[in-house]
């Protein structure tokens, strides 16, 4: 078994239901923890609302593959299109760490490519698992992320 972590975010329509849904289907039968809740800005320029956006950490055998579909299904459950990039979204998850796993795939790149360059997924990430983040990198952040608190206080 090995610790794999994801990145989920929300910002159109119902964002506690839409982060809910993508927590089951992600997790499956896999023991899981997540992070708080944070609100942020979007990234992209595209003009949108916050975002919610949390970190999902699960132990499990899958594969990258596999974890990647589990991300999809989630979207597609929560009515995710693709229009526009970097646009708003019922759901986007993201496969950031799958173990000590790299993957070259062009599907699923592992560790994530950008995650290191994005403040809401290493704060939430930090707060699973602070060894994976250093301090010098949590004190670089200049975006603004808003602790809200746990899924469940924000339903």
């Amino acid at each position: 078994m090995r610790h794999c972590y994801f990145s989920l975010g929300s910002n159109v329509g119902d964002r506690s239901s839409h982060l809910s849904t993508g927590i089951e289907i992600v997790r499956g039968s896999d023991l899981y923890r997540i992070s708080q809740v944070y609100e942020t800005e979007p990234v992209g320029g595209v003009v949108q609302d916050d975002f919610w956006n949390l970190v999902l950490e699960i132990e499990t055998d899958a594969s990258a593959l596999d974890l990647l579909a589990r991300a999809r299904e989630a979207e597609a459950a929560c009515g995710r299109t693709r229009e526009v990039h970097w646009g708003p979204r019922t759901l986007d998850v993201d496969v950031l760490l799958v173990g000590d796993e790299t993957s070259e795939n062009p599907d699923v790149l592992v560790p994530h490519p950008r995650m290191y360059e994005r403040a809401f997924v290493l704060i939430p990430l930090h707060e699973l698992a602070p060894h994976l983040v250093s301090e010098e990198l949590m004190n670089s952040f200049r975006e603004r992320v808003v602790p809200l608190g746990t899924l469940e206080m924000l339903r």
